[in-house]
């Protein structure tokens, strides 16, 4: 299992940080804006989730001779999942500190334009910035980055595993009896 599991996390992992680094990479120079950015980012975490999938049924076809019941298939997606979402974890750690510090002024700033494109009042921006504030502190904490980061990514791989166990749960074939001639 600990083959497997490596195997289809790292690859998950890589997908989901190509693709995010490609996303960042376009975000900060501007080609690309918040809202498109998490479009492309969920839409990343899905497919790179994909590969959940092919765990599960790798290891049913190599370990369990084409079966698996819904328990065993949860336990190696969700493990498959929790080495993507460490590696997409570590990444993100890696570039809000070394090279995107200012990604939470980038998003409050982006986030206040479009309060104001949408015509809210000013009590209701100096709000939200108060609470963007807040989020900001609390953010500045590398234990409360890191979990609010590892919660962005993990519920997209618990449906994906869900699904994927489902789907590919698979009873034993019956053992059929010869019938012996007296």
């Amino acid at each position: 299992m600990k083959r497997i599991v490596l195997k289809y996390g790292l690859a998950s992992g890589a997908v989901v940080v190509t693709l995010m680094a490609v996303s960042l990479t376009l975000t900060m120079s501007g080609r690309l804006d918040f809202q498109g950015s998490e479009l492309v980012g969920y839409s990343t975490m899905v497919l790179a989730f994909l590969l959940v999938f092919f765990g599960v049924r790798a290891y049913r076809e190599e370990t369990g001779g084409g079966a698996i019941g819904f328990g065993t298939a949860f336990k190696v997606g969700i493990l498959i999942t929790l080495v993507t979402c460490a590696v997409y974890v570590l990444v993100w750690e890696i570039v809000y500190y070394g090279f995107y510090p200012s990604f939470l002024d980038d998003y409050q700033a982006h986030a206040v334009a479009q309060m104001r494109a949408a015509g809210e009042t000013e009590a209701a921006i100096e709000a939200a910035g108060r609470e963007m504030a807040h989020f900001a502190e609390l953010y500045a904490n590398p234990l409360v980055n890191i979990g609010l980061t590892f919660l962005e990514i993990f519920p997209v791989g618990l449906v994906m595993t869900i699904v994927s166990a489902g789907i590919l749960r698979r009873k034993p074939a019956p053992i059929v009896a010869e019938a012996t001639a007296s």
